[in-house]
């Protein structure tokens, strides 16, 4: 089924003008998780709703600063630029601006399927690690008591020690203010965060709240500027360059996630390296207005299909509602008590922490270690440190399951033509003089080798009288230069014990490399992809000695 055409009707209207009070207290808020000035969450915020709706392809993805974004943002400024501050909000907004030539980069070289490359239980154990950060951080901002480490557990003795500073009545507003946003949440098209942050706005009018230490968000000068690249020397930009790639792989796992979600739900056509274009226009767009890292976030998207929106136009009804909140009410929002923001973050991160997350991974006996690492790389090692830990933990992973060998022996069934696993099926024919094998994972440089080892393993096995080797491929859709030498290799050695090497069911592109490494005695015909019941008629064409099945 196909997106439906742009076409404004109420059920946008209405979900928009929702999105509206729901994003403007997060945005300004997830600013202060990244160590941003208010203004740069807004003008994110006005990035990721305005691109992606010219350009992607999701009719229910919003667009906007995420909790994630914003902790690994502020890690990775802190890490790169130390305490200065002027050079850590140099820092930050040049790290935006590659985050969005690199999406952009991704879009255009067509590789929308990167994230699938993290695995889903990293992904969730890091969000699940990252969100106990964040809310910890939030708390401790709450309390008076600022944290100056990165680790969970130097955190909590910091927080632990300084408890005789803890503010009582801070803490009070921002329990009231979460309380307030549960009550809201039951009431799905009521703008909670807006009201909540109207009723703060009261409230520091009303009571003395700078008597009890209670700060205020202060003066978000929205000043509209041309767009300019933060002034960086190139070491500055190589260091930045390699943060760049996780706060890639973390934002379009993010995005994808959601916008993948909801178009399986109702059906949608999206196109990820459509998508992967908006979204470096929306942080490149950021970035160069000194904005934060967006994505598209999966409670503001489950937000604006539960609003009823019915196409991309509700991120722009949304835009221009925030618009007119930014030009009539911008002075307001700065008299926010810090509290009320801080409690809206705590509870905007607190859905993702969900221990029923886990459950799965324990009942399938699959994967917990993965996901428990994950988490622990995130309290331990910090958040970008953590990150990175994280992807690579997954892309080990990948790599030690591609890199296991199993070769499969495949003989006839009794009634058929079919070839199937012996060890499966004890009743199926070997094919005299011939073994046929499956490799039952794709041949390539780290694990060809091996595979080819099992194999010789099985031919000695198999005797003397087994001249012929039929391999069945049907598991490499491709041949890496490296798994093409190792099978020349191969060969070669079955040469000089006089036997044959056929192949079937090869793919395309491994038939095509095979044929131009012309390796030196394997025959055109030898490079079969058909199926295995045809290569066996080739290699009694071939070699006419082979006994036949009575």
């Amino acid at each position: 089924m196909r997106t439906p055409p742009l076409r404004l009707s109420w059920p946008d209207v209405i979900a928009g003008l929702s999105l509206a009070g729901l994003l403007l207290p997060e945005a300004v808020a997830y600013a202060g998780i990244a160590g941003l000035p208010p203004q740069a969450g807004v003008i994110a915020l006005f990035a990721g709703l305005v691109c992606y709706g010219l350009i992607g392809t999701s009719r229910f993805a919003i667009v906007s600063a995420t909790s994630s974004s914003a902790a690994v943002l502020a890690a990775a400024a802190a890490g790169t630029a130390g305490t200065d501050p002027a050079l850590r909000l140099t820092m930050g907004f040049g790290l935006v601006v590659l985050t969005g030539l690199f999406f952009l980069i991704a879009g255009l070289a067509r590789i929308g399927s990167v994230s699938d490359f993290i695995a889903k239980p990293v992904l969730r154990g890091f969000a699940f690690g990252l969100a106990i950060v964040i809310l910890f951080k939030q708390v401790a901002a709450v309390l008076g008591a600022p944290l100056h480490h990165t680790d969970i557990f130097r955190m909590i003795a910091d927080l632990a020690s300084r408890h005789a500073d803890w503010n009582g009545p801070a803490a009070l507003l921002a329990l009231l203010t979460v309380l307030l946003l549960s009550g809201f949440a039951r009431l799905p098209r009521v703008p909670g965060g807006l009201l909540v942050i109207v009723l703060g706005i009261a409230a520091g009018q009303w009571l003395p709240l700078a008597g009890y230490g209670i700060a205020l968000v202060g003066p978000i000068r929205l000043q509209l500027q041309a767009p300019s690249l933060p002034a960086l020397p190139y070491s500055d930009w190589l260091r930045l360059a390699e943060l760049g790639v996780a706060m890639v792989l973390i934002l379009y796992a993010e995005s994808t996630s959601a916008i993948r979600t909801f178009a399986m739900k109702h059906g949608d056509h999206v196109v990820p390296n459509r998508d992967l274009l908006a979204l470096g226009a929306a942080n490149l767009v950021s970035g160069l207005f000194q904005g934060m890292p967006v994505g598209a976030g999966y409670s503001a998207t489950a937000a604006n299909e539960a609003g009823g929106a019915v196409s991309r136009l509700a991120g722009a009804v949304a835009a221009l509602a925030l618009l007119a909140v930014v030009l009539l009410c911008l002075p307001l929002i700065a008299l926010t008590p810090q509290p009320v923001l801080a409690a809206i973050v705590i509870y905007a991160v607190g859905h993702t922490l969900r221990v029923a997350m886990f459950k799965p991974y324990f009942l399938l006996h699959r994967d917990r270690l993965l996901i428990i690492a994950a988490v622990l790389a995130v309290l331990l090692l910090g958040v970008v440190d953590g990150l990175l830990a994280a992807i690579a933990v997954s892309l080990l992973m990948l790599l030690r399951r591609l890199s296991e060998s199993s070769v499969t022996v495949l003989a006839r069934l009794a009634d058929g033509h079919d070839f199937v696993s012996r060890s499966v099926h004890p009743d199926a024919r070997a094919i005299p003089g011939i073994l046929i094998l499956r490799p039952d994972t794709a041949l390539f440089f780290a694990n060809a080798e091996r595979i080819l080892s099992q194999v010789r393993h099985a031919l000695m096995e198999a005797g003397p009288h087994t001249t012929t080797l039929i391999l069945s491929l049907e598991a490499s859709p491709d041949l890496d230069s490296s798994t093409v030498e190792a099978l020349g290799d191969f060969h070669r050695a079955l040469l000089v014990r006089h036997k044959h090497l056929l192949f079937a069911r090869l793919k395309a592109p491994a038939q095509h490399v095979l044929q131009r490494a012309d390796i030196a005695g394997l025959s055109a015909a030898a490079l079969c992809d058909l199926s295995v019941d045809d290569a066996v008629r080739v290699a009694w064409q071939l070699y006419p000695d082979l006994l036949e099945p009575g």
